[in-house]
């Protein structure tokens, strides 16, 4: 089956203007054209534009993504480098992984430093005094971590 801009665009949830752009910059070299033309997607066509999307929403970069596509214009020769490159690229997406479970780790404590503070109906609860005023109590995010570890749903702690 044929496909225009617009239906494919319609299909994938992209605007017709990003698959120009992709065409532009060489990432739609399987695309053919009608006799006027214009863009004449295939099905298979679909497929890669679902593996240019992914390698965009991973941060991978217009010519890392180039360079993928040309892989596959070439065949098998470069099934190992193609398998090779999307192993790299989920290695770097698993520490992106990483770091976002780390700011939503901190985000959950903060958002359980504010529900207690809201239900003790002040923030001194956790602070302590020192020579200087007062302060966040060093231990707090201790205690936080003492009430995640006994509760079941993390939606009643925060």
């Amino acid at each position: 089956m044929r496909y225009t801009i617009s239906e494919v665009a319609e299909k994938m949830n992209l605007a017709p203007s990003t698959l120009r752009y992709y065409d532009k910059k060489g990432l739609l070299p399987f695309v053919d054209r009608d006799q006027a033309g214009r863009r004449a997607f295939k099905d298979n066509d679909l497929n890669f534009l679902e593996v240019i999307e992914c390698m965009k929403k991973c941060g991978m970069t217009i010519s890392q993504i180039r360079e993928f596509i040309n892989l596959c214009m070439q065949g098998d020769a470069t099934l190992q480098t193609r398998y090779d490159l999307l192993r790299d690229e989920k290695a770097n997406v698993q520490k992106q992984i990483e770091v976002l479970q780390k700011q939503l780790d901190f985000l959950h404590y903060k958002m359980w430093y504010f529900k207690t503070s809201l239900l003790a109906g002040t923030e001194q609860i956790h602070m302590v005094k020192t020579d200087e005023g007062d302060r966040v109590d060093p231990m707090i995010h201790e205690q936080y971590q003492a009430e995640l570890a006994k509760c079941h749903d993390l939606r009643d702690l925060i």
